[in-house]
This record gives structure tokens, C-alpha cells and sequence, in this order.
């Protein structure tokens, strides 16, 4: 049974031929390791990077928490987050209760439009600072396997220009060959040789 032409085509480095050069079996190494190395250590990149993501993600829904303050002053008086009026968050005075018992104040981002003495929900880390939201779990897998992906990407990516850069090195080499060679033969083609 014939392999097929294209096959035989592609693979002209690895077949016996008298007109195969050293350069041209080193490239043919150069090639199969850039493209084992994309495959097998690009993928374990993503998915080394991805479950950092996701664990780190884990981590910040662990230490975050949500906590019920009262507002201290109407938010419509308050100091927006951001400049103009289409932003919905502003910082307000708030006050709780933490876990020691004590009652504590701070200015938090909370919705516009709220009075003073109406409960609202804020999120506190694990120092008992406010910060934002934790990512909801589906988001955080989504954002983990994009990292992921982009892990595989960048990687594969530096593989293949250090593959590239090779390969244009080998070309060079035999740039320069081929001229040192023309060199010697040249000459010889402008006079007649009967």
C-alpha cells in the first residue's frame, strides 16, 4: 500500500536521498520537537494556569463575606464612585456591627437613591475591610479557563518563534553555503566548455 503523495512530500527530510543535507534533518527535528512541545507543555501551561485561577478565585469567595450595614446618610447627598450621572454606586457613610460586638462606621459603595436607616448588603475581605463582590463560581470557571487558554496560547506561541527562529537560523547557514559554493562554481559557467 503507497502512502499518500502529500505525506511523502511532507516527510522528504526523514527519507534516505542523496540531496538531503545535515541542515535539512536537524530542521525536521527542530519542527517535530517545536510541535510535541506545543502540544504536550502548552496544554499542561493552560491547565496548570487554570486551576491556579480557580483556586485563587475559590480563595477570594472563601474571605469575602457579605455583611448587612445601615446607611448613616441618603445616598442621593453622597460622593460618587465615578464622574457624571449615570453611575448607580456612591460612597456613603455606613454603620454595623462586627463579629466582637462593637459597632463600627466606614464609607462603602452602595446603590443611589437609598435613605438613611435603610439596610443594604456590602462586602467585607477577611481584615474587615469593604471590597467588591466575589466572582459567582460560573464566572469564575469561565475567567479561570480563559487564563487558561491564554496560558496555551502565550506559550505556544514562544515555542513556535523560538521554532521559527531556529529553523530561519538553518536558513541562513545555507544561504551562506550555497554562496560560498557559487562562489567556486560560478566563475566556471561564463566560459565554454567545448
Amino acid at each position: 500500500m503507497r502512502r499518500p503523495k502529500s505525506l511523502r512530500r511532507r516527510c522528504w527530510r526523514w527519507r534516505s536521498n542523496p540531496l538531503r543535507r545535515r541542515d535539512d534533518v536537524v530542521e525536521a527535528w527542530i519542527v517535530l520537537a517545536m510541535w510535541v512541545v506545543i502540544g504536550l507543555c502548552g496544554a499542561l501551561a493552560g491547565v496548570v494556569t487554570a486551576q491556579a485561577a480557580a483556586a485563587s478565585f475559590a480563595q477570594v469567595r472563601h474571605d469575602r463575606h457579605s455583611a448587612r450595614v445601615v446607611l448613616a446618610e441618603d445616598t442621593t447627598r453622597a460622593v460618587q464612585t465615578g464622574e457624571g450621572n449615570t453611575y448607580r454606586h456612591v460612597q456613603a457613610k455606613v454603620r454595623w456591627t462586627a463579629p466582637d460586638g462593637s459597632v463600627r462606621t466606614g464609607r462603602a459603595p452602595v446603590d443611589t437613591g437609598r435613605k438613611a436607616g435603610s439596610r443594604v448588603t456590602v462586602w467585607l475581605d477577611s481584615n474587615g475591610r469593604f471590597t467588591e463582590k466575589p466572582p459567582a463560581a460560573k464566572a469564575a470557571a469561565v475567567e479561570a479557563g480563559t487564563l487558561g487558554t491564554g496560558a496555551a496560547l502565550a506559550f505556544g506561541g514562544v515555542v513556535f518563534a523560538a521554532g521559527r527562529l531556529a529553523q530561519w537560523r538553518l536558513d541562513q547557514r545555507r544561504y551562506d553555503r550555497w554562496g560560498r559554493e557559487w562562489d567556486q562554481v560560478g566563475p566556471r559557467w561564463g566560459r565554454r566548455t567545448t
